[in-house]
């Protein structure tokens, strides 16, 4: 028995540690990504030497849970966590049928740049806007918990691949199944004819 608590500790140790190391990344590449300097004369640089494979599976690891955490923060920041968890869900529910995309950057950013965002935030210039820090930090440590594993997603939106918030009334609402309605989303999948 004590063997087992110790390697339950040691594993919740494991997934803190990964969860600040997310959290830590993605701030920083978050003010990065969001800081525009001011643009001097073009300079011819030499090539920067190749990533070795660990450098470019951090990379990827970082933009996934920055991408959640926009997800997270732009779509329902306001909605408390079961709101945010109810959004990641349908993130990886979209994930996992693979036909809106098989990482959650693809997923989340599907169609940005064109009038069919999926996610309102990627094409209406919220990403612009300065984020609240609490509300920002507080999604980048949800979306860290997610991805290691620390909290875990009860598909409590019933495998909805869609929502709307419930001041809108979109015109695909009424082609899909309700399975769930939390804080101020409703939320949807396809219906299945047999």
């Amino acid at each position: 028995m004590r063997r087992n608590d110790a390697i339950t500790r040691a594993d919740r140790v494991l997934v803190a540690a990964l969860a600040i190391l997310l959290v830590t990344a993605s701030t920083a590449l978050g003010s990065a990504l969001v800081y525009r300097a001011p643009q001097p004369a073009p300079v011819v640089v030499a090539a920067a030497p190749a990533q070795s494979a660990q450098d470019v599976v951090l990379n990827e690891l970082a933009a996934e849970h920055r991408c959640l955490s926009e997800a997270l923060y732009y779509e329902a920041r306001g909605e408390g966590i079961e709101g945010q968890r109810a959004v990641a869900e349908v993130v990886f529910h979209r994930m996992s049928q693979g036909n809106y995309g098989r990482s959650i950057c693809a997923v989340v950013y599907e169609g940005a740049g064109h009038r069919g965002c999926q996610f309102s935030f990627a094409c209406n210039g919220d990403l612009h806007h300065p984020r609240e820090q609490s509300a920002w930090r507080d999604c980048e440590h949800l979306a860290a918990e997610i991805l290691t594993g620390e909290v875990r997603l009860r598909n409590a939106t019933g495998g909805a691949t869609h929502y709307h918030a419930t001041s809108v009334l979109p015109y695909w609402a009424p082609t899909l199944q309700q399975t769930a309605r939390i804080g101020h989303h409703i939320f949807y999948r396809a219906t299945h004819t047999i």
